[in-house]
């Protein structure tokens, strides 16, 4: 027996009846496209449902493991520069371990540390190197005293920080820390193009280079140590003591030394005088009783 084909036409399915040979009749599920779509597309938008709680979460932690690393690989804030070091930049530069000596005992470099540090205004040294230290008469520095190595140190210093394009903006003589003494502690600075001429009155020497500068603090080399002229200028003699003032006591002293002669003269005739008259009294006495 045929097949019998039934359509319904509300329904894009297709309905096939066949003979059976009992009483039940079978009949195969209707095919339809749309169903066949509709299908897809649901299990597809329930597979993106499930797959966007999955993705959020995969997407919170990856945010949370890039912020947690990033933190944790973030490196902390640089400390601010450390202080400049005097001692530190000559050792680094090298060849000027007499001056590095006599900086440290006299301490003139942790002066100039902590000037650096509190003062805006600078600092500018010349540096001789160790061969301007040893062309010095053998024993010059032992035969100072610790004041006058500090001095001689403290010549050495400009209380500004001065260029090498700018010494000729300076007024001579230059004060030094170590003092303004135009006679004593006299240093003239000139410069003609890129060379700088030193002269104390004792030392004429030139600026051989620039060993460090920073803006704050300017080091330049000299190949001669500067000696002022106090170290070689007799000091004036001291003035003399006043003499010493006479007290009451002494003055009081000399009048009764002045006045003790006469007064001891004075008892010695009023003594003869009384002798004398009790002489004439036993004589008056005699005379009469006869």
């Amino acid at each position: 027996m045929a097949p019998n084909f039934y359509h319904n036409p509300f329904q894009s399915s297709i309905y096939l009846f066949t003979p059976s040979l009992n009483p039940i009749s079978r009949t195969i599920p209707p095919f339809s496209f749309s169903h066949f779509s509709n299908s897809n597309s649901t299990k597809h938008n329930k597979m993106v449902m499930m797959k966007h709680p999955l993705f959020s979460l995969s997407l919170l932690l990856i945010v949370l493991f890039h912020s947690t690393t990033t933190s944790a690989q973030t490196p902390a804030p640089s400390p601010s520069s450390s202080p400049t070091d005097i001692i530190r930049i000559l050792k680094k530069a090298g060849g000027f371990t007499t001056l590095i000596r006599l900086l440290t005992t006299t301490q003139v470099s942790t002066q100039i540390n902590a000037q650096l540090l509190n003062s805006n205004n600078g600092i500018t040294l010349f540096a001789p190197n160790d061969n301007a230290f040893s062309s010095l008469k053998p024993g010059f520095l032992n035969s100072l005293s610790d004041q006058q190595k500090d001095e001689l140190i403290q010549f050495h210093v400009l209380p500004t920080f001065v260029t090498i394009t700018n010494f000729d903006t300076l007024s001579n003589p230059v004060r030094t820390q170590a003092g303004d003494d135009p006679e004593r502690l006299s240093l003239n600075i000139t410069s003609s193009g890129s060379q700088v001429n030193l002269t104390t009155g004792i030392v004429n020497t030139t600026v051989g280079g620039s060993v460090y500068s920073d803006h704050q603090l300017a080091i330049y080399q000299v190949d001669k140590v500067l000696l002022p002229r106090d170290f070689f200028v007799p000091k004036p003699p001291p003035p003399p003591a006043p003499a010493p003032l006479k007290g009451k006591d002494s003055k009081k002293k000399s009048e009764d030394s002045a006045v003790s002669p006469a007064a001891d003269n004075s008892g010695a005739m009023s003594l003869k005088k009384h002798m004398h008259g009790m002489w004439v009294f036993v004589a008056v006495v005699a005379v009469f009783s006869l």
